[in-house]
């Protein structure tokens, strides 16, 4: 595919539009090889991924849901059952951590930013092979090392739901460049 029309083609694709075939640890393997090839300011590559499947994936719906359940002051069993099911009707999480070296001298945002582009590299991957994907935040995030052990001066920034989909993307129609660029000659 050529580089723009995959750019083009990369959506978000929810769990609820998976289906149940797994995705091989080769194209996991890709997608994580794509995502240590982002750019890194003093290459510090600070982005770290935990890999849940099987069951450690179901534990982890389970785990959002008891969060939710202990936190919520207006419970809804409907968004109880979401978080689980969302990782159920997924075949792969990724829990996209980043790890700072509070000695370094380059300032956070750099470093959130090489995590995202490495998160983007990621996307782009799995779309070229077919396989959705979901980058999504929770208000738990500060709470994953209750669930899955994190190195010290690690932190979670987000969960990268993936499954295998048979239904067609949705097209997006972003508005055009030059509503958003400026030029000074």
């Amino acid at each position: 595919m050529k580089t723009l029309d995959l750019i083009k083609s990369r959506r978000s694709i929810m769990p609820n539009q998976y289906n149940d075939s797994v995705i091989e640890n080769n194209d996991i393997n890709l997608i994580l090889e794509a995502a240590n090839w982002a750019p890194t300011h003093k290459k510090t590559e600070p982005w770290r991924y935990k890999v849940l499947t099987n069951q450690t994936k179901d534990d982890f719906g389970k785990f959002l849901g008891k969060k939710y359940k202990e936190s919520s002051q207006k419970f809804s069993n409907f968004k109880y059952n979401h978080l689980i099911e969302k990782a159920k009707k997924s075949s792969v999480i990724i829990l996209i951590c980043m790890q700072r070296d509070l000695n370094e001298s380059i300032p956070e945002w750099e470093e959130i930013a090489s995590v995202s582009m490495s998160v983007q590299n990621m996307w782009l991957m799995a779309t070229d092979l077919k396989i959705g994907a979901y980058w999504s935040s929770t208000k738990f995030i500060n709470s994953i090392d209750e669930f899955i052990p994190l190195d010290k001066g690690e932190s979670c920034l987000g969960i990268f739901y993936m499954g295998k989909y048979d239904d067609q993307t949705l097209f997006r129609s972003p508005r055009p460049i030059d509503e958003k660029v400026k030029w000074f000659k």
